[in-house]
């Protein structure tokens, strides 16, 4: 019974360790707080910035701007009108244009928001912009990185929480935050579990585009290119996690009705 005492009392606190992601209701592991996270995310992101040339003060730079900006607002509208404006607590938001040919985009927790310049011939106009960073927002909405961190800490440390992780294994911790946000490393063990995060993903980001007055519609278009970028060459680090190109695109259809019901035009 002793030997079986560490596994129980594990056990037991997973059951409390959970919380909702908007939109779906799905239900998603969390031993990961904001006040150990958010420090970790803004030094990263600062470290990003510091060895990448970021675009300023140009055409393309601006729409990156404008763009999440109003994707920000539709974000703080929804949370707030579902109460769960907490979820936003502490965010900083930035959105950055970076010199990089990689068909790529990101965010972090904490409104840390990174677009490549080889996504902008993919995108081609701000209504494509919007439906990648809408995605890539609802990721960090939707604790999706803080989900497989959570999954990481079982994994690798034992279910302990993030701060015990961070004071007794610091490295180990920062290697498994590099992972849960796909830096440098792929994900690995955690993999199987992107799909889901991938389209759930989709879904809040139709919803949120289209609220900051950006017409859904035009997603399906943006993924259609996306998968003329790929052909021929290795897939975009984009993709690399991504449903497949059909299947996305059927999700993306049926979430359609439900999004459109938010749409603004402006």
């Amino acid at each position: 019974m002793r030997r079986c005492l560490p596994f129980l009392l594990l056990s037991v606190a997973l059951l409390f360790a959970c919380q909702t992601v908007p939109i779906t209701g799905r239900q998603q592991l969390s031993l990961v707080s904001s006040e150990s996270l958010l420090p970790m995310s803004f030094s990263t992101y600062r470290e990003f910035l510091a060895k990448h040339r970021v675009i300023e003060n140009t055409p393309q730079a601006q729409s990156v701007k404008t763009v999440g900006a109003r994707i920000r607002q539709a974000v703080q509208e929804y949370l707030s009108s579902q109460g769960l404006s907490e979820r936003l607590k502490g965010y900083q938001w930035e959105f950055n244009l970076i010199e990089d040919k990689s068909v790529n985009a990101w965010a972090m927790p904490g409104g840390k928001v990174v677009v490549y310049s080889g996504m902008l011939p993919v995108a081609q106009n701000d209504t494509g912009l919007a439906v990648v960073m809408g995605h890539e927002i609802a990721h960090a909405v939707a604790a999706h990185g803080e989900e497989r961190m959570s999954q990481g800490l079982i994994a690798q440390l034992g279910g302990v929480a993030l701060s015990t992780a961070l004071s007794q294994k610091p490295q180990e911790t920062v290697n498994l935050f590099m992972q849960a946000y796909g830096l440098g490393t792929q994900v690995g063990v955690l993999l199987p579990f992107s799909r889901v995060q991938e389209t759930e993903a989709d879904r809040l980001g139709l919803i949120f585009m289209a609220m900051a007055g950006y017409d859904p519609r035009a997603a399906a278009d943006f993924w259609q290119r996306m998968s003329a970028a790929k052909q021929g060459a290795a897939p975009p680090e984009f993709l690399s996690t991504h449903p497949a190109d059909e299947t996305r695109i059927r999700n993306i259809k049926e979430f359609l009705p439900e999004a459109m019901r938010y749409y603004r035009p402006r």
